[in-house]
């Protein structure tokens, strides 16, 4: 087994439900949620056994919702500031707490959270968990916090539109005031059970919005949910005030430093980017010197920063705008398969700290209408994201089933993507507990399967990596539109992988040059090879600046394994 990290994002809430209800709008009581509890051994197991490394439980915080746990003493949110009925897991209403929709005994909550982290331990899986740094909840308020701290905005000045010492922005002499109707807002209040007899929101001063929206009045598609957090930073002179240390920081990193006391492995920093870099460098310090092995995975969109972020402490960043953006092209046939080796070229001094993936839960999934309506097409792209480089590789739970996307689930609407406000249960996830996958969905699940071991247990993954695009121009032979070819290698095993993003079967010649011969030491000869993803054999010779011709199915790949032969055993005399 080599050392590539892959990760396995769930939507906690969602991942575990097999409740199939699932009426529009529905709520807690109709559509049911999932638990902690149903990551049992047996569940983490099966993640563990497909090739996961690490499990990031999407939405662990406690966040605004409009399920009322006040019985709990659990401060009810109002329904005109949340996002669908389940509520957004990025409006944050306490740090130092969990969701009460995943646990079975509510007041237990962080009980089973526990609990759960030490399951995932002891069959060698990491947790990651969500650090949402750039905003909260508008009705943010700590009941779980540890004796001593303070809560955020408690003793901020809300005279001063911007202090370094705040926690929030304020609009001085202003009530909130958005472009909607506050007492239903454009977020499906309106499906609240006691709407009729709810009082119009009311926050004065207004605090500014998380999208770094700095007046009163954000509009519905901003995140008017959310209030900006302040690092220090003057938005209106765009100068930062960094010294004393702003209070913000401090308390921030308090949180970081509470959840990797829990034993908590990882941390996925929510746009990290809208957060000076400054503090991730002093707090990404200070957790480090708690446990040097926890990781930090950063939403940075701007490839201008990749590097700044980087050089703060983060371990890893998101390749969206790069290689994801790419290979969604190639996948649709909208892009060449030749870009692929651009999108690697450009972060290539940086690219064992790129985060490859093909889904999550911002994304619209493969499947659905709106990206390459067949999780097939997305196969190609599945192999080239995971085996290309030694990087990390994120996959989104349902995408190894081809889940679609396609409902229209509440507030989240029909929109490709699985929901993230709305109570629901996800189709293939379901069928795959009660063994009723369609052929099509096995089938899927058992190509990615294949995938996910290779980058696990081919010693070549960890290996150099070689594209070959560079001499293989479009021919008649080889069709640089649809296909990408490059090769692994390490010690003496190398994988020549052939990628064919067409619908149609192709009949492909891959010219091995005789840099790769020397480069990678590959030895001349014929070889015994074996397609890892079909179990199919060929015998195959490699020789620098020659072809080698194959079959490759539409939508699909080769992985052929070289296999070097074992010495003779000399005869012994009787």
């Amino acid at each position: 087994m080599n050392n590539k990290i892959l990760i396995y994002q769930v939507f906690t809430r969602l991942y575990g439900n097999r409740n199939e209800t699932r009426n529009q709008w529905g709520s807690y009581s109709e559509n049911g949620s999932g638990k902690f509890n149903d990551f049992d051994r047996a569940t983490l197991k099966h993640i563990k056994d497909m090739g996961f490394s690490h499990i990031w439980f999407t939405g662990v915080l406690r966040h605004a919702t409009q399920t009322d746990y006040s019985k709990y003493n659990i401060p009810r949110q109002h329904p005109a500031v949340v996002k669908g009925k389940a509520g957004s897991p990025y409006a944050v209403c306490d740090y130092y707490d969990v969701d009460p929709d995943l646990a079975v005994n509510v007041d237990k909550r962080m009980q089973e959270f526990e609990s759960l982290v030490n399951r995932a331990h002891k069959l060698g899986l990491k947790v990651i968990i969500d650090f949402v740094p750039n905003h909260v909840a508008r009705q943010y308020e700590s009941i779980a916090k540890p004796e001593g701290v303070k809560d955020l905005g408690s003793d901020d000045n809300i005279s001063d539109g911007f202090n370094p010492q705040n926690n929030f922005y304020y609009c001085p002499g202003q009530h909130f005031d958005p472009y909607f109707d506050l007492h239903y807002g454009p977020c499906g209040a309106e499906h609240c059970e006691d709407a009729a007899s709810l009082k119009p929101y009311k926050e004065y001063p207004a605090k500014s919005t998380g999208n770094d929206h700095f007046d009163s009045s954000p509009h519905a598609n901003d995140w008017y949910e959310t209030v900006k957090l302040n690092y220090g930073v003057d938005y209106w002179t765009h100068v930062g005030h960094f010294n004393p240390i702003p209070d913000t920081w401090n308390k921030m990193t308090d949180i970081l430093l509470f959840w990797a006391k829990k034993g908590v492995d990882g941390f996925r920093c929510d746009m990290a980017e809208m957060v000076p870099a400054a503090f991730w460098s002093w707090a990404i310090d200070k957790v480090k010197f708690l446990n040097q092995e926890i990781i930090f995975v950063g939403e940075v969109y701007d490839p201008n920063q990749y590097r700044n972020y980087l050089n703060s402490g983060f371990d890893y960043l998101y390749d969206k705008v790069g290689m994801y953006d790419t290979m969604r092209s190639v996948i649709c046939n909208t892009g060449s398969a030749s870009y692929i080796t651009g999108a690697w070229q450009a972060t290539d001094d940086i690219k064992d700290h790129m985060l490859y993936f093909l889904e999550n839960h911002d994304e619209q999934r493969i499947a659905s209408d709106f990206f390459a309506a067949s999780a097939r097409k997305g196969i190609p792209g599945l192999v080239a994201s995971v085996l290309m480089q030694s990087n990390p590789f994120m996959l989104y739970a349902g995408e190894e089933y081809g889940e679609r996307g396609m409902d229209a689930e509440g507030f989240s609407g029909v929109d490709g993507r699985t929901t993230i406000f709305d109570y629901w249960s996800i189709g293939t996830l379901c069928r795959a507990a009660n063994g009723t996958l369609t052929p099509e969905e096995q089938n899927i699940y058992d190509t990615h399967l294949k995938v996910l071991q290779i980058a696990r247990n081919e010693k070549a993954i960890d290996g150099d990596f070689y594209d070959l695009m560079y001499v293989n121009p479009a021919s008649e032979v080889f069709d640089n539109y649809n296909q990408y070819a490059f090769l692994r290698k390490k010690d003496n095993v190398t994988l020549l992988i052939v990628c064919n993003f067409s619908d149609a079967q192709a009949e492909v010649s891959v010219k091995i040059p005789q840099h790769a011969i020397e480069f990678l030491n590959i030895k001349e000869k014929k070889y015994n090879t074996t397609d890892l993803l079909t179990g199919e054999k060929m015998q195959m010779t490699v020789k620098g600046d020659q072809s080698i011709a194959m079959t490759v199915a539409a939508n699909s790949a080769r992985v052929w394994k070289l296999a070097v032969a074992a010495p003779r055993k000399k005869k012994t005399e009787e």
